[in-house]
């Protein structure tokens, strides 16, 4: 089945107009929106996280997301590992999306969720904007894409 991309942006559009509602709460939190499916969670991170044009960027993004699911020290779900304070930028559940990366990122989630992971990333659960560079020895660089470092702590 071949969709538009007329269909798609409005289908996102749908997606954000339809987070915005409601008042259930999310994650034991009050966030004045429905509650969100994983692959919502997933989104957004790729979304606000990486350069919203680059899709390796996202890819990148989901897997250290879905890195950090499988690691005990972790949340068990990706809405868990996304709302973690201070983890992720923030309002990154609750700012709207508002141009056609949300179309790339819902692609991205929707292969990062069926098992897709960026292979640069092999293990790490951490990143920072590209270029930012901090006094610690315990970073090992494995990846530089959509606009941040990629990172394993040992």
């Amino acid at each position: 089945m071949r969709v538009s991309f007329k269909a798609v942006l409005r289908a996102a559009a749908l997606v954000v107009a339809a987070s915005s509602l409601g008042g259930c709460s999310f994650l034991g939190m009050n966030f004045g929106m429905a509650q969100m499916s994983e692959k919502e969670c997933l989104m957004r991170a790729m979304y606000f996280e990486s350069n919203r044009s680059s899709s390796e960027g996202m890819l990148a993004v989901g897997t250290v997301v879905m890195n950090r699911k499988a690691d005990s020290r972790y949340p068990k779900s990706v809405c868990g590992v996304v709302g973690q304070k201070n983890q992720f930028a923030q309002g990154v559940l609750s700012r709207k999306m508002t141009d056609s990366g949300a179309v790339l990122a819902a692609q991205m989630a929707d292969q990062v969720m069926r098992g897709a992971r960026h292979p640069g990333v092999r293990n790490a659960q951490h990143f920072h904007t590209a270029g930012l560079r901090f006094p610690y020895n315990n970073m090992h660089y494995v990846l530089q894409a959509g606009g941040n470092e990629f990172y394993e702590k040992y």
